[in-house]
């Protein structure tokens, strides 16, 4: 079938490691959005975080925001679906996690939220040292932020648990998966656990995209790198991963690609169209 629909994940995937967008890459979307093809945004950022030179672009429809928790249509910056996390949800989460050695990232209203610690020194808790600059140019810092989540437990749509290495983040999702209902869990970088609404998920924002479009899943090629992309990549008629993608992420695609600093998008996009 026509590919019709393009979903972009954007950080190691559309974006450079240096989070930024090729040339090479802003030539493909424009000749696929010249073709006729639908373009969206399908991101764990919150939408007030995602890079301007991106949303900037004439033609870039939809955004899949914080994996799918809230969707916005880009021209008018209107929310168009959301779901909150369950304040139940939340106080179990919290009370779970007390004693790790973790902090914690609130998203509301689209815009990201993190304990001012972490964002004073983000490779303490595990990032990069390329993630401190996108760190502390996109998050608001909180003092408290145990109090801010309480302040906000109703307005959540997300919540990012910032654990130290892969190991304490793969015992605390497998914790989380069993003690927590209502919750959908994923992760793009080996320091986060993203959490959002069971509903949530970019495949879920991507298939209310496509019904609000009247596409079939068909139409759409789908791009990503991360854990929280595969089931987006599996969900696609065309699911395509980078080549510097995790493991879940590959497997779960149809097609591999060039790596995001190879230009992998623009490449793929020129062979599907």
């Amino acid at each position: 079938m026509k590919i019709q629909c393009i979903a972009l994940d954007l950080d190691r995937t559309t974006l450079r490691s240096d989070g930024t967008l090729s040339e090479e890459n802003r030539r493909a979307l424009e000749y696929a959005m010249e073709r006729g093809a639908h373009v969206m945004i399908a991101s764990g950022r919150a939408f007030a975080t995602l890079p301007q030179d991106v949303l900037n672009m004439p033609g870039i429809e939809y955004a899949i925001t914080s994996n799918g928790a809230a969707i916005y249509h880009v021209p008018t910056g209107k929310c168009l679906r959301r779901f909150l996390l369950s304040p139940p949800s939340v106080e179990q989460i919290l009370a779970l996690t007390r004693e790790e050695t973790i902090s914690y990232e609130a998203f509301v209203d689209g815009r990201a939220y993190a304990a001012a610690d972490y964002v004073r020194d983000p490779v303490k808790y595990g990032a990069t040292p390329a993630a401190i600059s996108y760190v502390q140019r996109t998050r608001q810092m909180e003092e408290d932020i145990l109090g801010f989540i309480a302040a906000h437990i109703h307005e959540l749509d997300s919540l990012d648990l910032v654990v130290r290495n892969e190991a304490d983040k793969n015992r605390i999702w497998s914790y989380l998966r069993k003690n927590v209902a209502g919750v959908y869990i994923t992760s793009s970088v080996s320091q986060l656990l993203e959490i959002s609404h069971r509903d949530a998920g970019k495949h879920s924002g991507v298939q209310y995209i496509l019904e609000r479009l009247k596409l079939p899943r068909e139409a759409v090629a789908a791009f990503g790198d991360g854990d929280n992309d595969a089931d987006m990549l599996a969900y696609a008629g065309c699911g395509i991963a980078v080549a510097n993608a995790s493991p879940a992420c590959l497997a779960a695609a149809d097609f591999v690609t060039k790596t995001n600093d190879e230009d992998g998008v623009a490449y793929a996009i020129y062979q599907i169209l």
